[in-house]
């Protein structure tokens, strides 16, 4: 009989991978090291019901730090379509390892290397992809055109160096580039002041026709409103055209949750999507969901959202969170939480910026709720980047 396992419940990070055009198309896991096994404690995550259908589509970079170790048999409830299987370079150079690989590969599942391996031994390992850290420094072009891809460049602080990289030949990106976006037209006092005037209507549950005289004023905000409400996601039999419909439809709670998001919806000169938005979707979401697990009523639920939604407002509007509270009628453990991290929005907001398992116990939430939670949040995420 096979001994329990007593590790304890893993801890993931998840690194957003997009595309050129800042649509999410993957998500990297990246396990706490008090894990253990990182492949094992990528299963026992994937054992949660529904995990994949909640990540759907997004393809799911799992990391396999010892493949030798690795059999065909651990991968039976991993769908190849959906699984790419992150193997270190420096391990491709074992001949054992690239025939087991090649074997894997064969089946049908994908193999990306971590890093640039020497000569042949990406191919003799039946990979089709890399993944290479290119904040400073490209790889040979021989090493990208060896494999048919996506490549991935990791570390990207920029949309300068997305650009640069996808010249160079990568397809996927990922790094901190959406909380350093350019300030080109930063500058636009007339559109952050008719933001923070829409912020402040929502924060003091201003009336629908003051929302809708400002909403005319934003060509880009209605557009977006009115695509949403006609979208899929609320599959109303009659297509919707004015704003006074729309604000019918949504109702005042969920106008002002989609509204607040819509803010990070709007396209750059460049035409491409605001990569701040599904992270600001992912905070709030998340925010509400733990909320809830710790037992807080609707209304601490709802001021948990709006924490975690507002908290990149400073990025979005390139201004100090000071200014932006001061414009605001917040909550005062909103603003709490927004410029010290302070109080219990501001220790939860902490928590899913970044967690660790002291902070966890301290907050008497467990690893596999915050696991549940994280799920919740990336599936909404994911579905409002669809449909926005």
């Amino acid at each position: 009989m096979p001994a329990p396992d007593t590790s304890p419940f893993p801890l993931v990070e998840f690194q957003a991978v997009s595309n050129a055009r800042n649509e999410w198309v993957a998500l990297t896991f990246e396990l706490s090291a008090d894990t253990g096994d990182a492949f094992q404690s990528t299963l026992t995550l994937f054992r949660t019901p529904d995990a994949f259908a909640a990540l759907a589509p997004l393809d799911c970079i799992v990391p396999v730090p010892d493949p030798a170790a690795l059999e065909l048999s651990q991968l039976s409830s991993l769908p190849p379509a959906r699984v790419m299987l992150r193997v270190p370079a420096a391990r491709c150079a074992e001949v054992p390892v690239q025939k087991k690989l090649a074997t894997i590969a064969e089946a049908g599942y994908r193999i990306m290397i971590e890093g640039v391996s020497a000569g042949s031994a990406a191919t003799m390992c039946g990979a089709t992809s890399l993944m290479v850290d290119a904040s400073l420094k490209l790889p040979p072009v021989i090493a990208l055109i060896g494999q048919p891809g996506p490549h991935l460049a990791t570390n990207m602080h920029s949309e300068l160096r997305i650009a640069e990289c996808a010249h160079a030949g990568f397809h996927w990106f990922s790094g901190d580039y959406a909380l350093h976006p350019s300030q080109e037209g930063a500058g636009d006092g007339t559109s952050r002041k008719r933001l923070l005037a829409l912020l402040g209507m929502l924060a003091r549950d201003a009336d629908s026709r003051e929302l809708e005289v400002l909403l005319k004023q934003d060509p880009a905000l209605s557009y977006h409103l009115l695509k949403l409400v006609n979208s899929a996601a609320f599959a109303l039999s009659s297509p919707i055209h004015s704003f006074g419909q729309a604000i019918n439809v949504l109702g005042r709670r969920q106008l002002q949750r989609w509204l607040q998001l819509l803010l990070y919806a709007r396209q750059q000169d460049d035409g491409l999507a605001n990569p701040l938005l599904p992270l600001a979707a992912v905070r709030a979401a998340h925010m509400e969901a733990l909320s809830k697990s710790l037992g807080w009523d609707r209304d601490q639920q709802d001021m948990a959202f709006v924490a975690g939604v507002f908290s990149l407002l400073d990025v979005l509007l390139g201004m100090s969170m000071t200014e932006i509270v001061a414009a605001l009628s917040l909550d005062l453990d909103v603003v709490m939480a927004l410029l010290d991290r302070g109080g219990p929005l501001g220790e939860l907001l902490s928590l899913v910026e970044h967690h660790d398992r002291d902070a966890l116990d301290k907050a008497g939430i467990g690893a596999d709720t915050y696991w549940q939670a994280q799920l919740q949040a990336y599936h909404w995420a994911i579905q409002v980047s669809r449909n926005l």
